[in-house]
């Protein structure tokens, strides 16, 4: 697929990768056709084309070739459900991208973390001397780094994206957890599941495979892949196969021939989700060669990211905690294991179908109160009744006002949702500054 000049190409879906992948083809000549169901979005920036906006109309894919898919739109949707019946050929953008990447890519999957180890790995490599590109899913789409010459790109790559691919090949694909997520879009934790694993897919013997050997799901895939397999987990492994594993202070591994330590001493970032983290990052640098020093170096100097564990402010004795990255169950989960209780917590938003039971030990074990807000609190409510005390609030700020009120001195206020933003804000970022701007009204 090397021109595009005079093929008339869909790009279905208009959000941040949707345009990057519109500018690309604009850039070598192609007759666009942009689509979005949203009415009111901005065209201003858009590359010239013909614009359909709202309802989906088969008749937009008279005489497309081509159509390039945003992750956000579903692939049983009408145009995309028209253009197989049609037999027009549909790529992702991560797809699309990947065909002219100049460079091994790294990708990162699973329910959570893949932004902080995606992040973390980048770190790595640049400190390791190497020119990498750092994007994906994670913020700047893989596109705008398509037919430059990087030594890396560590993309962080959602299921979604993962749907549309062909033949995406990462010489090194990393999963790290599988937990109820986006039941909005899939028939259950198999099915979502399911286009997780198609990370591995394109994988050959030549390639790197690191899985989480405390997830039961992931290790799971292990009999199936093709390239060469590195677990990481909490205990030490009793083959000789390749794996990290932390020992005392320090990870300790046995990768590609090589066996050594890498150091902790001085990473900073609390919790036992952060520490495997470090595991799944470092495994990824190691098998890519690079000296455990440049990987004790980066760490010590990686912080979290916005809004995932992020420290606000201390308040009358109080700290307060942004974690609106937190949309998932399982993420919550972990967020409450690295902070210190007594904890009052804030969640709530939009449901995304998954089950809110795991829930209910941390916050017995941990939590004060729990202030539920959103479209989803009565949901949550019914299904965390009798765990610890609850309240219903439908505002953000109301909540943050309550919080403040009941919260002592060595109390921790934290914001960690386990839904999505999407029923009172753009997205989790913004929802997470405006807790920020309340916290520090206070």
């Amino acid at each position: 697929m090397s021109g595009f000049e005079n093929r008339r190409v869909m790009v279905a879906g208009l959000g941040v990768s949707g345009r990057a992948a519109a500018r690309f083809l604009a850039a070598r000549k192609a007759a666009l056709v942009l689509c979005d169901r949203g009415p009111d979005i901005g065209t201003s920036e858009l590359p010239p084309g013909e614009i359909h906006l709202g309802d989906d109309d088969p008749a937009w894919l008279d005489g497309v070739d081509l159509v390039v898919s945003s992750p956000g739109v579903p692939p049983d949707s009408v145009l995309l459900s028209e253009a197989r019946r049609r037999g027009i050929p549909v790529l992702g953008e991560l797809e699309l991208a990947s065909r002219f990447a100049r460079g091994p890519l790294i990708a990162i999957t699973g329910t959570n973390g893949k932004s902080t180890v995606t992040t973390m790995l980048g770190g790595i490599l640049e400190r390791a001397g190497l020119g990498v590109f750092v994007g994906g899913n994670l913020g700047v789409p893989l596109i705008e780094a398509a037919e430059s010459e990087f030594d890396a790109l560590v993309v962080e790559v959602s299921s979604f994206q993962l749907e549309t691919i062909a033949t995406f090949h990462p010489h090194v694909a990393v999963h790290l957890n599988l937990t109820d997520d986006h039941f909005e879009r899939y028939r259950g934790l198999d099915d979502y599941g399911q286009a997780k694993a198609r990370i591995f897919e394109n994988q050959g013997a030549g390639d790197w495979a690191i899985l989480n050997r405390d997830d039961p799901n992931v290790w799971a895939l292990a009999p199936g892949l093709r390239a060469r397999l590195v677990g990481f987990g909490f205990d030490a492994p009793s083959s000789g196969d390749d794996a990290i594993w932390p020992e005392g202070r320090a990870l300790a591994f046995r990768i590609g021939g090589r066996e050594g330590r890498v150091e902790l001493s001085n990473f900073k970032l609390p919790g036992r989700h952060n520490l495997a983290n470090a595991m799944a990052a470092s495994a990824a640098a190691l098998a890519m060669g690079v000296a455990p020093a440049a990987i004790e170096a980066a760490l010590a100097e990686f912080r979290p990211l916005a809004h995932r564990l992020e420290f606000v402010r201390e308040w009358r004795g109080v700290t307060f905690i942004d974690d609106s990255k937190a949309t998932n169950v399982g993420a919550v989960v972990e967020a409450l294991e690295a902070v210190e209780r007594p904890i009052v917590l804030i969640a709530g938003g939009m449901d995304k179908g998954g089950d809110y039971a795991p829930l209910r030990k941390p916050l017995a074990e941990k939590v004060k109160l729990a202030i539920l807000i959103g479209a989803a609190r009565d949901t949550m409510r019914r299904a965390l009744d009798g765990a610890t005390e609850l309240a219903m609030l439908a505002e953000l700020a109301d909540a943050v006002g309550l919080a403040a009120r009941v919260a002592r001195p060595g109390d921790t206020v934290m914001l960690s949702p386990a839904c999505s933003s999407f029923d009172q804000f753009r997205n989790y970022a913004q929802r997470g500054e405006i807790f920020q701007k309340l916290v520090r009204a206070l």
